[in-house]
C-alpha cells in the first residue's frame, strides 16, 4: 500500500510502498477514503509536542474510511462499516484517570498518528472500540476533519457550559474558527466573530455570526461576550479579547501555540473570569459534532489533495496557506 512516511524528525514526507498491516485481536483494518491534514501534524513532524513518536512513521489523526478486515474478538464492528478514528485509541485502563473515565489524561495513552499508525495512507489499523460509526448522510471528506478539528471545537464550546441568552465570540476564522461559528449558531447562541481579516468578515456573517469585530475594545462596546473560543495559533488576539469578556465569562483555549499566555490577575480577580484549556473532552462530543454535520447545520470548508501530493499539502498547511481544512483523498 502507499503511505506518507516521515523518515525522521523535521524531515520531508515521502510517499512509499509499505506492506498492508494485518489486524491483531480487537483491531480492524480500515481502507482510508479521506484523511484530514491538521496543523498538529506539523507540530508532530517538528517534535514540538510534549510526547514522543518513533520515526520513521506515518501520521494523520483525522482518518475516515471503510472497514475491510476484522481481527479476532471483534464483535461490535463488521466489514463495510463506515468509520472514523479520533486521536485517543487506547490507554492503560489502570491509572486514576482511566478509572475515573478520563483516559485523555492517562500517561500511557496511545494515539492515532503518534504512537499508532496514522491515516495518511491507503490502509490503517485501529482498535475496534476506538472507531466511531459515521452517519449515512455524511461524506468521508466532511467526516475526516471532524475527528480532530470539529471534535476539538465542539468539545471546547461544551466545556464552557454556555447558558441560554449568553453570547459566544470566536477568535480566528480559520480551520477551527469557521467551525466554531457554525457550532455556536447551530446551538442557538448569538455569535460574534473576532478577526482582523477584512476578507473573512463577510464570510463570518454567512457562517452565522451576527456581528464581526476586530478587537477586544470593539467586542466590549457591543456588549461583550460570555464565552470566547480561542481557535487561533496566536495568543495575542486572545489576550486583547479579554477586554470584552463579561464578568464570570469563560475563555476557552483550544488553539496550540508555544507563545506565553500572560494575563493580569485583575481580570481574574475582579471579574471572576475563567481560563479553560480544552482538547477532545469526551467521545459523546464527537458523536454530537458528527450529528450536526450530518444534519447539514455545520459544513467543513476543505481543500482536497491526492495522497501523491501530500508534501504539497503539508507545506501549504505549515506555511498558513490553507485557509480552512486540508483533506487527503484516496
Amino acid at each position: 500500500m502507499r503511505a506518507a512516511v516521515i523518515p525522521e524528525v523535521r524531515s520531508k514526507w515521502e510517499v512509499k510502498d509499505i506492506p498492508v498491516p494485518k489486524p491483531a485481536a480487537n483491531q480492524v483494518l480500515i481502507k482510508i477514503h479521506a484523511s484530514g491534514l491538521c496543523y498538529t501534524d506539523v507540530h508532530l513532524t517538528n517534535g514540538d509536542l510534549p510526547f514522543s513518536i518513533t520515526f520513521p512513521c506515518t501520521i494523520g489523526h483525522e482518518p475516515a474510511g471503510e472497514i475491510v478486515e476484522l481481527g479476532d474478538d471483534v464483535n461490535t464492528r463488521k466489514k463495510g462499516d463506515r468509520v472514523g478514528v479520533p486521536y485517543l485509541q487506547t490507554s492503560c485502563g489502570r491509572c486514576e484517570w482511566c478509572q475515573r473515565g478520563k483516559p485523555l489524561f492517562c500517561e500511557k495513552q496511545q494515539g492515532t498518528g503518534a504512537q499508532l499508525q496514522g491515516g495518511h495512507a491507503e490502509y490503517m489499523l485501529a482498535y475496534a472500540g476506538a472507531t466511531m460509526l459515521l452517519p449515512n448522510e455524511i461524506t468521508y471528506e466532511q467526516a475526516a476533519p471532524i475527528f480532530c478539528a470539529g471534535y476539538t471545537v465542539w468539545s471546547g464550546l461544551r466545556a464552557a457550559e454556555p447558558k441560554p441568552h449568553e453570547r459566544i465570540a470566536v477568535i480566528g476564522i480559520g480551520g477551527l474558527g469557521h467551525l466554531g461559528i457554525q457550532f455556536s449558531k447551530a446551538s442557538g447562541f448569538e455569535t460574534i466573530a473576532i478577526t482582523h481579516s477584512k476578507d473573512k468578515q463577510e464570510l463570518a456573517m454567512k457562517l452565522g455570526a451576527s456581528q464581526v469585530v476586530t478587537n477586544g475594545e470593539e467586542l466590549k462596546s457591543t456588549g461583550g461576550a460570555d464565552v470566547i473560543l480561542v481557535t487561533s495559533n496566536s495568543y495575542k488576539p486572545a489576550l486583547d479579547a479579554l477586554k470584552g469578556l463579561r464578568p464570570e465569562g469563560r475563555m476557552v483555549i483550544m488553539g496550540f501555540s508555544n507563545e506565553p499566555f500572560n494575563i493580569s490577575a485583575f481580570s481574574l480577580f475582579f471579574n471572576r473570569h475563567h481560563i479553560i484549556g480544552s482538547q477532545q473532552n469526551g467521545i459523546e462530543y464527537l458523536y454530537e459534532a458528527l450529528d450536526y454535520v450530518a444534519k447539514g447545520k455545520v459544513k467543513v470548508m476543505t481543500e482536497i489533495f491526492a495522497l501523491e501530493d501530500i508534501s504539497q499539502a503539508y507545506n501549504r498547511v505549515a506555511n498558513g496557506q490553507v485557509r480552512f481544512r486540508a483533506v487527503i483523498k484516496n
